[in-house]
């Protein structure tokens, strides 16, 4: 994709809706306040959607924005959690999050009561991840009432994962105890099921999950457990999870489709360390070049579901100059 030079002020910026995402150049993004050029964007643990995800967009950004010394980097973290920590603390400016992670985060309860918000800001939403459950055939286990006293992959530490995995079995009336859980990255889960060494893994995942289709294509007889109807019931009661359908055409290995859950994968970026003016430039990337992608997300990520419906979450004020001249 060429790059097409736009010299032009912060002020023109937030005045004016920029034509094309065919390249953009900006002048002075870094200001009067700490705003930065050299970006690092937190992903997850490899084997994820957001590793992926992530360090493609990183490439994408830097193709696509004409800034001078404009670097975008990608880097490991332990998830949605760790990622707005991070930002929160100054110590990123861009992260992936789960939609429903990020609203706990912002309502400030619990164990979030201490996060500093104020610099967090979203850019926007790209595509629906589905609550993955799923066993190997040959594992005795059928449906998700069998967990207790199971070995169960719940995700690593500071994941929007964990937190889904959580939630899920508070609806199946298990709490902490009452099976085995392993705090495991995505990776490290599929390869201790393989060895056995493992009975589920819940995994928060775009469909198709490559990691997935590996594990069965490297071991075989996967088996996608779907959620009950009055345990689903009880999860969308307390949650801002959406009911989601995996569908039969997303696996070659099922038959049905799987009644599960879904959550929003987001972007979001430091108001301190971002300015307007590349916040602007950032969403119009994302959207605009998602084209560029390898990934199947490609064809999920459109401007109209840039803001979760049912969640407030501040936008980055680039953002909400971009998602408010496309109404």
């Amino acid at each position: 994709m060429k790059k097409v030079t736009v010299h032009q002020s912060l002020k023109v910026l937030l005045g004016a809706a920029i034509g094309g995402v065919t390249g953009l150049a900006l002048s002075g993004a870094a200001g009067a306040q700490d705003y930065t050029d050299k970006l690092q964007l937190g992903t997850a643990n490899p084997g994820g959607g957001y590793y992926t995800m992530g360090s493609e967009y990183a490439n994408i950004f830097e193709k696509n924005i004409d800034v001078d010394g404009l670097s975008v980097s990608a880097i490991q973290t332990s998830g949605s959690v760790d990622n707005l920590s991070k930002i929160s603390r100054g110590e990123i400016e861009l992260g992936l999050s789960q939609a429903t992670t990020a609203a706990l985060i912002f309502s400030g309860e619990g164990k979030y009561k201490n996060v500093n918000t104020d610099p967090i800001g979203l850019l926007g939403c790209l595509e629906p991840y589905a609550l993955h459950a799923f066993t190997l055939k040959d594992s005795g286990i059928d449906s998700l009432q069998a967990l207790a006293g199971k070995r169960v992959a719940i995700g690593a530490p500071g994941s929007a994962n964990q937190l889904a995995s959580e939630a899920l079995l508070a609806a199946y009336g298990l709490a902490d105890g009452d099976y085995q859980a392993f705090p495991e990255a995505s990776d490290d889960a599929r390869q201790k099921l393989r060895d056995n060494n493992l009975d589920v893994i819940l995994d928060v995942q775009p469909v198709p999950f490559p990691g997935l289709q590996e594990l069965e294509s490297a071991r075989g007889g996967v088996k996608l457990l779907a959620i009950d109807d009055e345990e689903l019931q009880k999860l969308l009661d307390n949650s801002d999870f959406s009911p989601f359908e995996i569908p039969q055409a997303g696996y070659d290995f099922i038959d049905a489709p799987i009644q599960t859950v879904s959550d929003w994968s987001c972007l979001f970026a430091s108001n301190d360390k971002v300015s307007p003016e590349l916040g602007y430039a950032l969403v119009q990337t994302l959207y605009e070049a998602a084209d560029e992608l390898t990934l199947p997300a490609k064809a999920s990520i459109r401007v109209e579901t840039a803001r979760p419906d049912g969640l407030e979450l501040p936008l980055h004020a680039g953002a909400q100059k971009y998602l408010d001249e496309q109404q």
